[in-house]
């Protein structure tokens, strides 16, 4: 929640600073800004590398059967979500054109004291097809070694994120929002900001009783029983906005669910890690919102999405553990795919970051759904 108020504060003092001091003052944020944005261009291939290799890589061995039952499960959820939030906001959208806007374009005449190129390492696709070569590699050939290696840069990078890059965004967001004050377009974008983050809370309560209901109706359970037993995960998650602080509350209800100690031991860490569906439903509302809204971005199609949501769902095992890291991975995606630039980026990250306790309540509640089909389909198979 403090991460949350820091935002709100970075967007009231972006806009102070964009009405009330002079250009010279202003310049300077804009320097943080640029600096920043820098830093998280260079970041987003090393998030993508090193998280996906070490999550493949250490994915547990010597239970393939429920190994394969949760990874399916998760990714199918996650897919799905992410196509019915483009299905409804698609048919939602167009009645507010004209009444919304978005302004993502930067005002040309502010400029950074310094002008520095932080290139990274690699793109976006080269960083995920090594992360899917070397991860498979160690698995499968146990390379301790090279595992402890992918391991290690995750943890750096995590390290980076958390102390260093997420800290930071509230100062990158203050820029982003003094610079569209000076030119004139906050009031429209704020306006916008509020409707687009309830229609993702509403996507996350939609998604949840879908999965519920339909659950219920075919395992001949009550989904409000259901429901109640999950209640506290979702409570603990959106207070923590960690599904990895949510496990032991996550673990407990899914057993008060009747699925059996050994899948919801299995199943719920490895989901915590795998199935962000509340997170893919909020980067595709925000996402389609932006596209819809902005007149620099295409207006967004089935053809473009789909793929879009397909790479998403193997992009969030990217995601760290932090607050904001779901979206931090999908940076890279929507910039190379959806074609988003820096202004863009930077009104996702705002987004995202506003309702991310609502999107860790959305996955962690989701993982007592995939914890209950994979127990269902054991028991099948024994």
């Amino acid at each position: 929640m403090n991460l949350i108020l820091k935002l709100l504060a970075g967007i009231l003092g972006g806009i102070l600073v964009g009405l009330f001091l002079p250009l010279s003052m202003i310049e300077l944020l804009m320097t943080a800004k640029v600096l920043i944005g820098q830093l998280i261009g260079f970041t987003i291939p090393l998030i993508i590398l090193f998280f996906i290799a070490s999550g493949i890589a250490g994915l547990p061995q010597g239970s393939g059967h429920l190994l394969g039952k949760t990874v399916g499960f998760a990714y199918g959820s996650t897919v799905i979500a992410g196509t019915l939030a483009f299905l409804l906001i698609s048919a939602v959208m167009p009645m507010f054109d004209g009444a919304m806007s978005f302004q993502a374009g930067e005002a040309s005449e502010l400029k950074g004291y310094i002008d520095i190129q932080i290139p990274p390492l690699m793109g976006v696709m080269t960083a995920l097809a090594t992360a899917f070569i070397f991860g498979i590699a160690i698995s499968y050939q146990a390379l301790s070694n090279l595992k402890a290696v992918v391991d290690e840069g995750r943890d750096v990078i995590d390290s980076l994120l958390a102390k260093v890059i997420i800290p930071l965004l509230p100062l990158y967001i203050a820029g982003v929002f003094a610079e569209m004050t000076v030119a004139g377009t906050v009031v429209e974008t704020l306006g916008t900001f509020g409707i687009v983050l309830l229609a993702a809370v509403v996507m996350h309560w939609l998604w949840l009783t879908v999965l519920y209901v339909s659950t219920g109706l075919l395992l001949k359970r009550s989904p409000l029983e259901l429901v109640r037993n999950m209640l506290p995960a979702y409570l603990t998650a959106l207070g923590t906005m960690s599904s990895a602080a949510t496990i032991p509350v996550s673990l407990r209800a899914s057993k008060a669910n009747a699925v059996q100690e050994e899948v919801a031991n299995f199943t719920v860490p490895l989901c915590a890690t795998i199935h962000l569906s509340g997170s893919t439903i909020t980067i595709v509302t925000c996402a389609m919102a932006v596209m819809f809204l902005s007149p620099d971005l295409a207006q967004p199609s089935l053809s473009t999405m789909l793929p879009f949501i397909f790479m998403l769902g193997v992009v969030m095992i990217a995601a760290p553990g932090a607050p904001g890291g779901a979206v931090m991975s999908a940076l890279g995606l929507l910039g190379s795919m959806l074609g988003f630039n820096e202004g863009a980026l930077a009104l996702m990250i705002a987004l995202y970051l506003a309702q991310d306790s609502f999107g860790t309540a959305c996955n962690v509640t989701g993982d007592g759904i995939i914890a209950l089909w994979v127990d269902k389909f054991s028991r099948s198979a024994e």
